[in-house]
Formats: structure tokens, C-alpha cells, sequence
């Protein structure tokens, strides 16, 4: 919540369309590849300026252009500006806090998505928005920072392996968006490996760290859950639009990509209930623990009261010389031995009563 209001508070106040980036601080300059192919070739070049991509706008190839960086507003702003890009869509590129959404505006589709990947070493999940411009024969990306799940896309275009470069910009959309969902079947696979080792520990052995790890499991499947949801509304508006721009042929890859997102959150909601199954057995683990205890304390203290009484009866010293109803058997020679052998036999016979109602 905190972090919602320091991007709304960014915000508030501005015109419609107004360029202010939100999120990460970040400097240096932004990085823009531009891929462009056909069927017979391709060609692939890191630009120095935004300016040395807007010729590829208007020729018949396919041209992918990437950039890396949107926290200078003002290569953003010339993108749009040359390829016609309405005010609103250039607003909601440099915000970060989008949620995943699908717009057609007849020229062009405009797609938000969230990128998950892990961190290398840790299962930290990492979400980058990723934005998307489909055109008639481009695609134009743009990322927080340099680093995707997209390389198998480029290994592809150069490899000339698949339909990707027998097809129209699209289905290079499409591979893009295949791509970011496929990336969610790794995060899932680490997580069910995190909950399986950590269904073992609870078994064995639920301390208050594990409490601590289940809580974190719930919050990863939260935020899971918040960033592919909206997403099935995303492919399921690509599959079943009217637009011009999405080939019939496509709509076949797309109803794939939707399968494949259910089936992700179908999962997560599984993870889901899950965990919060794992909070009531480490919850359940715990009260039994505790039963344990106060079974063995109470049986201690069980035992020990008929004891105590005896012990009681004979700490009162009542002298038997002055009346013989005064305690005889401390005249006795055997009485010390007798009361103890009383309070021995009293305990076995307790100990054995229990262990017959199996309550030891």
C-alpha cells in the first residue's frame, strides 16, 4: 500500500498523458536493439540513437525493436511521437505500477505484462513490466532494465528455427508473450520444490523459522496470483478480438498461450491452498506440542497429589504419648519404611491405571 501511494501521489495533479517515469531510480542511457528479418534474412544491431530505428517503420520486413531503460522520458516520448503513439499509451508505458491489460487502438495493439524470473542463487522472484506495441510489420518492447526471458525468441529470428521467421509481426508478439508465460512454469517448478521440502520440515521439525518461510510462500503466491490473473484477460482479448493486425493463423498460438494460463494460475491457486494448509499444520504441530507438555505435567502433578496428602497427613507430629489416637504409627519401628512404601505403591498403581486408559 505504502508503495501505491508513492506512485499515486507521483501522478496526481498531472494532465492526461503526462511523461513521469515510476519506479526504480535509474540512470544511464537506455538500450535499444533492433532486430529485423524475413524469411530469407535477418540483421541484428545495437542502436546509438533512438532516431536510427524510425526507418524501419515503413519497410516490409518484420522488425522487433527493444528498449532497455524507460526512465528517460525522452526516448520515449520521440518513439511516440514517430510512431503515432497516443499520449495515454506513452503514460502508461513509463509507469510501472500497470496492471497486465490489453488495448486495441485500431492501428496498433498495446499489451502490458509482468516478467518474472528468479534471482540467480536465491528463489527471490524479480517482476519487470514489460509493454508491447503491435503494428502491422513491428514490434516495438520496452523494459525496466537489460536482461529477459526473450533470448530463446532471438535464438530463434537468427537461427531460423520455427515459423517465427515465416510469420508476421504477430506471431512474434505471440513468441514474446509465450515466452514471459513459459518463465512462469520455472518460477512455479521452484516453488512446489520450496513447499515440498518444507511440507518435510514442518513435519519434522516446526520451529518459528519455518513459521517464517510459510509466511513468505504465502505472500509469493499473493503476488503470483496479482500478476498472472490479469493476464488471462490480456490473451483471452488477443484470441477473441476482431483486430486486423492479428492473423488468423495466430489465433491457434494464442488459445495455446491461454491453456498454458490457466493452467499457471490453476497452480498457483493450488500452491495457494497449499500453504495455507501448511500455516494450520504448523499451527495444529505446535497445539500438540503443547498438549504433550501439559499431558506429562499434568500426569507428574497427578501422581504427586495423593503423595503430597500422605506427606501432609504425617508432617503434623501429633505426640502419640498424650493420647493414643494421636498417631501411633510413629511409634512404630517400621512406619517411616510403611509411609514410604505407601506412597510407592499409590504411584505404580497411578502409573499403571494410565497406561491402561492410554493416556501414557
Amino acid at each position: 500500500m505504502p508503495g501505491f501511494m508513492k506512485r499515486v501521489s507521483k501522478t496526481a495533479g498531472l494532465v492526461p498523458g503526462a511523461l513521469v517515469y515510476v519506479g526504480e531510480e535509474k540512470t544511464g542511457k537506455p538500450k535499444i536493439t533492433v532486430i529485423d528479418y524475413d524469411e530469407k534474412g535477418f540483421q541484428e544491431k545495437e542502436i546509438a540513437s533512438v532516431e536510427e530505428c524510425f526507418p524501419f517503420k515503413e519497410t516490409p520486413t518484420v522488425t522487433w525493436v527493444n528498449i532497455d531503460g524507460i526512465h528517460d522520458t525522452e526516448v520515449i516520448e520521440k518513439i511516440g511521437r514517430h510512431f503515432n503513439l497516443h499520449p495515454l499509451t506513452l503514460e502508461d508505458i513509463v509507469d510501472t505500477g500497470q496492471r497486465p491489460k490489453y488495448e486495441d487502438l485500431e492501428q496498433y495493439i498495446f499489451i502490458v505484462l509482468k516478467m518474472l524470473y528468479c534471482e540467480e542463487g536465491t528463489c527471490d522472484i524479480t517482476v519487470e513490466q514489460v509493454s508491447m506495441i503491435l503494428a502491422d510489420n513491428y514490434v516495438i518492447s520496452f523494459q525496466e532494465k537489460e536482461g529477459d526471458v526473450f533470448n530463446v525468441v532471438r535464438d530463434r529470428i537468427r537461427n531460423a528455427k520455427g515459423r517465427v521467421r515465416k510469420m508476421g509481426a504477430d506471431y512474434l508478439a505471440y513468441s514474446l508473450l509465450d515466452a514471459v508465460v513459459d518463465g512462469y512454469f520455472l518460477i512455479l517448478e521452484k516453488m512446489g520444490d520450496r513447499i515440498e521440502d518444507m511440507e518435510e520440515t514442518l513435519v519434522n521439525n516446526p520451529d518459528p523459522a519455518v513459521l517464517e518461510t510459510i509466511y513468505g510462500l504465502k505472500q509469493d503466491t499473493i503476488f503470483l496470483r496479482k500478476s498472472v490473473w490479469p493476464l488471462r484477460e490480456v490473451v483471452n482479448g488477443l484470441t477473441r478480438g476482431e483486430s486486423d493486425l492479428i492473423r488468423k493463423e495466430t489465433h491457434a498460438f494464442l488459445r495455446d498461450v491461454y491453456d498454458h494460463t490457466i493452467q499457471v494460475i490453476e497452480t498457483i491457486e493450488t500452491f495457494r491452498d497449499m500453504v495455507s494448509g501448511m500455516l494450520d499444520i504448523y499451527l495444529s504441530s505446535i497445539s500438540n506440542k503443547m498438549n504433550e507438555v501439559m499431558k506429562v505435567l499434568t500426569i507428574i502433578a497427578t501422581i504427586f497429589i495423593p503423595l503430597t496428602f500422605i506427606a501432609g497427613i504425617y508432617g503434623m507430629n501429633f505426640n502419640p504419648e498424650n493420647s493414643p489416637y494421636n498417631m501411633p504409627e510413629l511409634n512404630w519401628r517400621f512406619g517411616y519404611l510403611g509411609a514410604w512404601g505407601v506412597m510407592l505403591l499409590v504411584a505404580l498403581g497411578m502409573l499403571i491405571y494410565f497406561k491402561r486408559k492410554k493416556w501414557l
